[in-house]
């Protein structure tokens, strides 16, 4: 066994600098979520190369992918890339803030990254590959493109598709930082339930709000009475939402409730009433019930902003997710696969690097720069206490992502990897956000996490591959886990289509050429003119 995994580990290390490249590709696309057009063209052209099929647009999605090869009869494994960018963190990767060339400041960035994650477990997938050709070993490999994970939104679509069915394990990879989960596998505690909603306020008929003014040839004259508008049921609704936060779910820990406004409707400063404006709001909660509640008093609230602002609304899902699946069985094997291959190791490259941004920021060089948990693994049933310990006794999960959807289809392990992270100075703050940003993006810090979890990843699927037993287990474990009264169904049809076609952001072409949305204004910026 040993020797099959030692050829998946020669693998990534003979490609080591092919995979920093391939990462830095990605982290410098930068899309964002729904609009990874290039990213998403590129992992398909390299898995083509690498012998794959792969369906371009899988489940209608066109920045999503479905990729297969097989090696014969055997289990059926799967990984997935992600590769959305966030925007608002638009960073370079050097030492000292500021955006990446040609770009503002407001154009995407990738912060966990997910650039990182995609190209970590390609790499165990290509790996995994290469050790079953050399050792003439038997299954089968499904790899998927799954867009926007930012607002969760593929991979319930994927499911909902048919594309996780006769999957036999699945390895979910993540980046990580937050402690105590920096080099482990998730145990008990896994990511709960997470909602998210547009809501649209359309103006439709405002010469009905009130009579225009007996002398006005036209109901919207400019001295003239006229509807609110949508951009008043907007903040209606975001000022309704703020005053009644703490009544959806009184005394009640371990929730969240964050809202964006879309970009949508006029854009100009005339004396028409807007006529659409959108919100979009996204809860976390460690149980539907308390997700639902949220729910409630949401779409209350909305229906109220609309009748006062003489509005209608439409209410669109974007994301409905389940409590994730738990499965020992996977986390034990996947752990100890990551024991013999050990945490990331930062080296003088990545010291110099990290001595340079503690430098630029005026703060003394740490002899340690990084984060000591970076570099230590933890056992995933200490990482479980230590995580307990920051939540009461009732809550059964904690955070959100939308990886929990594919743990209601088959055994799944949460695998986290520590990304680069500095150790701060005593007494101070915190670092902003843009440094860990630009760590993300500088080979010598994010390199091992790659490496750590393409060696990982493979060792992981190898060892499924080779013991039927194992695999075995984790099936029982999660039909177990997922049988009877505990199975939950989905919470969106089976004809649930994503609203591709709102306004997210994304880079355009104009007229002026390539950019980002928001254009790159100097005035804008950080470290532009001040204007009063």
């Amino acid at each position: 066994m040993m020797a099959v995994k030692e050829l998946a580990r020669a693998w990534v290390e003979r490609h080591r600098h092919a995979l920093s490249e391939w990462h830095r590709t990605i982290w410098e696309f930068a899309e964002p979520a729904w609009r990874e057009y290039r990213s998403a063209a590129w992992f398909v052209d390299r898995l083509r190369r690498a012998g794959f099929t792969v369906e371009s647009a899988s489940g209608g999605m066109p920045t999503a992918f479905a990729a297969q090869w097989s090696n014969g009869p055997g289990p059926t494994l799967a990984g997935y890339a992600e590769y959305d960018a966030v925007p608002g963190n638009c960073q370079a990767a050097a030492t000292a803030r500021g955006p990446r060339a040609g770009l503002s400041e407001f154009a995407p960035g990738h912060t966990d990254p997910h650039s990182a994650l995609g190209i970590g477990a390609l790499a165990g997938i290509l790996a995994t590959q290469h050790a079953m050709q050399q050792a003439n070993l038997t299954g089968t490999l499904r790899f998927f493109g799954e867009p926007a994970e930012k607002v969760q939104g593929s991979k319930l679509v994927h499911g909902l598709r048919g594309y996780y069915d006769g999957i036999d394990a699945i390895i979910s990879f993540h980046p990580f930082y937050m402690l105590p989960l920096c080099n482990t596998t998730r145990w008990d505690t896994h990511c709960g339930a997470y909602c998210s909603r547009v809501y649209s306020f359309i103006c439709e008929e405002p010469q009905t709000w009130g009579a225009a003014a007996s002398d006005s040839p036209i109901a919207a004259a400019h001295s003239a009475a006229r509807a609110p508008g949508a951009n008043v049921a907007l903040f209606t609704m975001y000022s309704l939402t703020k005053a009644t936060m703490e009544s959806m779910l009184a005394h009640s820990g371990g929730w969240s409730l964050n809202e964006a406004i879309l970009s949508a409707g006029q854009a100009t400063a005339d004396n028409l009433p807007a006529a659409l404006a959108q919100i979009n709001y996204a809860w976390r909660a460690p149980e539907i019930r308390m997700a639902d509640a949220i729910l409630e008093v949401l779409d209350r609230n909305a229906e109220h902003a609309a009748a006062i602002a003489h509005c209608r609304v439409v209410k669109r899902w974007v994301s409905r997710t389940r409590p994730g699946v738990a499965n020992h069985c996977l986390a034990a094997l996947t752990y100890r696969n990551l024991a013999a291959v050990g945490p990331p190791r930062y080296g003088a490259a990545a010291i110099a690097l990290a001595h340079e941004i503690q430098q630029n920021l005026g703060l003394a060089r740490l002899a340690r720069p990084f984060l000591p948990a970076c570099e230590e693994l933890i056992e995933p049933e200490v990482a479980e206490a230590r995580l307990r310990e920051q939540m009461p006794a009732w809550q059964t999960h904690w955070t959100s992502d939308d990886y929990v959807e594919m743990s209601w289809y088959a055994p799944t392990v949460r695998l986290y990897i520590a990304r680069p992270m500095l150790a701060a100075p005593p007494g101070y703050r915190g670092y902003p956000a843009w440094v860990s940003n630009a760590l993300g993006g500088l080979p010598a810090c994010i390199d091992p996490t790659i490496e750590v979890a393409g060696k990982t990843i493979a060792g992981t699927l190898l060892e499924l591959l080779t013991h039927p037993q194992a695999l075995a287990a984790a099936r029982a474990e999660f039909a177990e886990r997922t049988g009877g009264a505990r199975f939950i169904a989905p919470l969106l049809p089976k004809e649930f289509a994503p609203p591709l076609d709102y306004r997210w952001p994304e880079y355009v072409t104009t007229a002026r050429g390539a950019d980002w949305w928001i254009p790159a204004a100097a005035d804008l910026e950080a470290a532009g003119p001040s204007v009063s």
